[in-house]
């Protein structure tokens, strides 16, 4: 005989249920559990072609080899990222693989996770933009991406500025970009830094200061070799990534290219306008002092570094699911149909289509080919670059403990 459930214990097991949700050293558990298995998953692959890049980056850089040229007997694919990122690789490098792989996780992992945390928001919010990105954060585990701590990156530079701590926001964003380009996504909240000068000045002196950091572990010439190099790399990799079989260019660019058939389809028109329409909030001055607008900016600038970039493969897309959390979670209650849709729509084709959790079919035969993953994170920065442009925000007092 089916028996109904006390109404009271049931009411009892949904609230202890919403408040172990809700528990911040519970999902830390989580966090530090998925990168645990995923790395202990990855140590028993044959190759971990990408761990294997970053390590051997150290010791070329040692011996003074070439970092950006195939090293085919160590790994496949080659090396994209700037030389400075042989000394943060460095203490990871030294270590035996299986070690090696589990403290880069859980590096990653904890960055991502207390950059979150210091948000200025109510810390239920902050607990659903865990929950939210916990599956896209193990899309990229899965390949032991750096890309979770360029998300953290760009999380602290809006955080340091908004506590006008502009020295290290200035430390945070440059080294960003000399690890990988995209950490200079960070001088998007230039415009909100109080003491702008000052600012300026910063990221000067850690421009330099980080330039010559390479050159005392290894030698001037070989460092300026290496970043020639660099460039050169990077710029070749453009070229390889608007291929319409890439595995990469899962942008606006990419959906276009691999729609329409065209590989010669050029970058610029799109980065013009999208460009464009992402500095126009800008000229809404007023707003500036509006912590909504400003975290909405942040959003933006998250989603934009990855759909209109090129280089954007699956992995990188916690970055832009990190600017999809907190849009959706700054959404006024009750929210909108149309938000609702969207947010699941981009949890549905974005986060779970790489996984078997999604139709095998439908991945490999229309996702995939036409770079749909992206879809649902362009129409929701077209969404909120609507908002910053012509929504009425209030200035209401930031919420740091609650709702």
């Amino acid at each position: 005989m089916y028996k109904k459930i006390n109404p009271i214990v049931k009411s009892t097991a949904l609230h202890g249920l919403f408040k172990l949700l809700n528990n911040q050293k519970f999902i830390l558990g989580v966090w530090i559990l998925l990168a645990l298995l995923v790395a202990i998953k990855q140590a028993f692959q044959p190759t971990n072609n990408n761990y294997l890049i970053f390590k051997y980056v150290y010791f070329h850089a040692v011996e003074r080899l070439p970092l950006y040229i195939p090293y085919p007997n160590e790994h496949l694919d080659t090396n994209h990222y700037g030389p400075l990122f042989s000394l943060l690789i460095a203490p990871f490098a030294l270590l035996p693989n299986y070690i090696g792989m589990l403290l880069w996780q859980l590096a990653n992992t904890l960055f991502l996770y207390f950059a979150i945390k210091q948000l200025p928001i109510g810390i239920r919010k902050v607990n659903a933009i865990y929950w939210i990105v916990a599956h896209e954060l193990l899309t990229a585990m899965f390949g032991l991406q750096f890309n979770i701590s360029i998300a953290a990156i760009i999380i602290f530079a809006y955080v340091l500025i908004d506590k006008n701590k502009n020295f290290w926001a200035a430390f945070v964003i440059i080294f960003g970009f000399y690890i990988k380009l995209y950490g200079i996504v960070g001088l998007a909240f230039f415009f909100f830094a109080k003491q702008k000068p000052k600012f300026i000045l910063y990221c000067i002196f850690w421009a330099i200061l980080l330039f010559i950091l390479p050159m005392l572990f290894f030698s001037p010439s070989y460092i300026l070799q290496c970043y020639q190099d660099w460039y050169v790399s990077l710029s070749e990799k453009q070229a390889l990534n608007a291929s319409l079989t890439s595995m990469q260019d899962i942008s606006v660019m990419g959906m276009a290219r691999r729609i329409t058939g065209d590989a010669s389809i050029s970058n610029l028109p799109f980065l013009v306008i999208g460009l464009t329409l992402f500095i126009i909030p800008y000229l809404r001055f007023k707003m500036y002092k509006i912590p909504d607008f400003r975290l909405l900016f942040l959003a933006s600038a998250l989603i934009f570094t990855v759909i209109f970039s090129n280089s954007s493969e699956s992995p990188t897309y916690i970055i832009a699911f990190v600017g999809v959390a907190i849009w959706f979670v700054l959404q006024e209650k009750p929210i909108n149909p149309y938000s609702i849709a969207l947010f699941i729509f981009a949890l549905l084709l974005t986060s779970l289509s790489p996984s078997d959790l999604f139709p095998k079919y439908i991945r490999e035969a229309y996702i995939k080919p036409y770079s749909l993953k992206a879809l649902p994170c362009i129409l929701i920065w077209i969404v909120v670059t609507y908002q910053l442009m012509f929504k009425k925000f209030i200035l209401n007092p930031v919420k740091t403990d609650g709702e």
